[in-house]
Parts: C-alpha cells; sequence; structure tokens
C-alpha cells in the first residue's frame, strides 16, 4: 500500500471556474444512457459521478464508507474487462465500500485530478484521502486481495462501510446535512462566499458537526488560495522566513497542491521560530487546517503530537 496522499475537493475540482458546465452535464448524459460499463449495470452500490456529483458520491461519502474510483473510457478495452469484475465484487460487499465510475472523456478534471496517465485506473479514497491505486485490468483473485488491503486501511483510519445493513448511495446522500446541498450549488456557480454562509449558519446551530466544520475549512482555504498570487508568495516565503504571513499562505497553497506533510512541517517550523502573537496565529492556523482531514489521519496525529511538544 503506498502512503496515503490528500484528495481533498479542492484538488480534485476547480469549484470556481464552471464555465464549460453545460458541455460536461451533456457529455454526463450521454454517458448515463450508455451505462458506465457498456451494458447498462447498476446497483445500490455502483454509481456514475461527474464533476458536478464528485463532492457528493466521493468526496463526502469517503469519510463514512470507502470508495472504490473506476477511472473508465468507452474507447478502452481493459476497461470493458475490469468494470464488470469491480461491479461484481462492490455488489457481493452490499455496502462494505462503494464503486463510483468515472467516464474519463466525459469528466476530463476527474481524471486530471487523479493524475490518470492510463486507464483502466482504480483508485481507493477514504476520509478524502487517496490510499491506493493500481492501473490495468488485474485479475479478479488480485482485485479481491488489494480490497483487502485498503479495506484494513480504512479500519485503522476508522471508517467502515455499513455491510449488509448499508443504506444506497442515494440515500446516504440524503443523510448528508442539508447545509451540503445549498453549499455545494454556490460553489458549482462560483459563488464560495455563499457556501461559506451557507456552512457557517449550518454550524451555528450544530457546531459539533464534524462534516460541515470540515466542509468549512475546504471552503475557505478555496478562497484563501484563490486570493493568493502564488509565484510572488513563494517568492517571498523563500526570502522571508521569519515572515509569518507569507508562510502561513505558502502552507495553503501546499494543502491545496497535495503537499500535506510539508505543509504541516511548514507551520510547525513557524511556531518553533516564533512567540506571542505571531505563534498563536501560526498554530491557529494549523488547527485549521487539521479540520480538513478526518481526526484519525496519521499525518494529524502526527503533526498534534509535534504540536503538543513545541508548546509544552
Amino acid at each position: 500500500m503506498q502512503q496515503p496522499r490528500d484528495f481533498s475537493l479542492y484538488g480534485a475540482v476547480d469549484l470556481g471556474a464552471r464555465q464549460a458546465a453545460a458541455q460536461r452535464r451533456q457529455q454526463a448524459a450521454r454517458s448515463a444512457g450508455t451505462g458506465a460499463s457498456g451494458n447498462g449495470a447498476a446497483s445500490a452500490f455502483v454509481v456514475d459521478v461527474t464533476e458536478e456529483t464528485f463532492n457528493t458520491e466521493v468526496a463526502a461519502r469517503s469519510r463514512t464508507t470507502p470508495v472504490i474510483v473506476d477511472l473508465w473510457a468507452d474507447w478502452c478495452g481493459p476497461c470493458k474487462q475490469l468494470s464488470p469484475v469491480l461491479e461484481k465484487l462492490a455488489n457481493e460487499a452490499a455496502g462494505a465500500w462503494v464503486l463510483a465510475k468515472v467516464d474519463v472523456d466525459a469528466n476530463p478534471r476527474l481524471a486530471q485530478a487523479f493524475q490518470a496517465q492510463s486507464i483502466p485506473m482504480v483508485v481507493a479514497v477514504v476520509g478524502g484521502q487517496m490510499v491506493d491505486a493500481f492501473l490495468g485490468a488485474l485479475p479478479e483473485a488480485q482485485v479481491r486481495q488489494w480490497l483487502a488491503q485498503v479495506l484494513a486501511v480504512a479500519d485503522q483510519l476508522g471508517v467502515r462501510g455499513g455491510g449488509d445493513g448499508a443504506a444506497p448511495p442515494g440515500e446516504a446522500a440524503n443523510a448528508m446535512p442539508p447545509a451540503y446541498a445549498e453549499a455545494q450549488a454556490a460553489m458549482e456557480r462560483g459563488d464560495v462566499d455563499a457556501a461559506a454562509r451557507v456552512i457557517e449558519k449550518a454550524l451555528a446551530e450544530t457546531p459539533a458537526d464534524p462534516v460541515l466544520k470540515s466542509l468549512l475549512a475546504q471552503v475557505n482555504l478555496i478562497k484563501r488560495v484563490g486570493a493568493y498570487d502564488q509565484a510572488a508568495v513563494r517568492r517571498d516565503a523563500a526570502a522571508h522566513p521569519g515572515d509569518v504571513d507569507a508562510q502561513l499562505k505558502v502552507a495553503d497553497i501546499e494543502i491545496a497542491a497535495g503537499r500535506t506533510e510539508e505543509a504541516f512541517d511548514r507551520l510547525l517550523g513557524t511556531i518553533k521560530r516564533t512567540s506571542g502573537e505571531e505563534r498563536d496565529r501560526a498554530r491557529l492556523h494549523l488547527l485549521d487546517l487539521f479540520e480538513i482531514f478526518p481526526p484519525d489521519d496519521p499525518r494529524v496525529k502526527k503533526a498534534r503530537t509535534r504540536l503538543t511538544a513545541l508548546l509544552f
């Protein structure tokens, strides 16, 4: 198994740029009409995913149930061999994990986000993280072995599917906080400020909701990074290591790029070198970034331990 890699929402889809949304929806409708695997197969545990539904069907769902993403295309011969195997195993698992099928032709940004150099590509997403992946049409026995390893990692991260008692994917999506759909719609039309307001209002009513807290941290990060001149920020941070603002901004950029440990190391180093108000700003920024990830994320746990050692 490879080391978990951050696969947060902002790394998967550019929520602020939807100029081609109508075209993508038309493409997605065509692919849905033909069926993801070419034979129209569907079940409660197999779902077609588009750039518009990715947040709900993969990013959010993976916090409670492991999601296996199958990147495929209609012209791909090996995909037609592998997809039926994955669908069969998903149905056998009966909710222990969910299969999310992504047509790379209809959803090029998702293919880019997964860094898919070739297909079929199968990715395991657990707790918002890519925990492992493989390329090519593996035999069923090898796929079963790989899935067993993924589920073991998911168990360690505290993400366990519902097994035989799991709700179908549509019901699971409906179980998400009502504010989620409204915030998602706002982000899809590029209104990140409106999404933040929706989530903040919901959090005022349920301040301990971990999903809403994570969503707000993600939205706030999107807002911040979108306002940065990233090249200038990186130059400032390199030229002025003592500039706390520059270090915080580069840490944001690193998180958004999936370089989570680098971002945590940068902020912990800043906390170590500073004192007083500057140290407290760096500490609070680090705690805010922690909110993006599942609490059992090993990188967060490691960074929390180091933070405690620095402060006490």
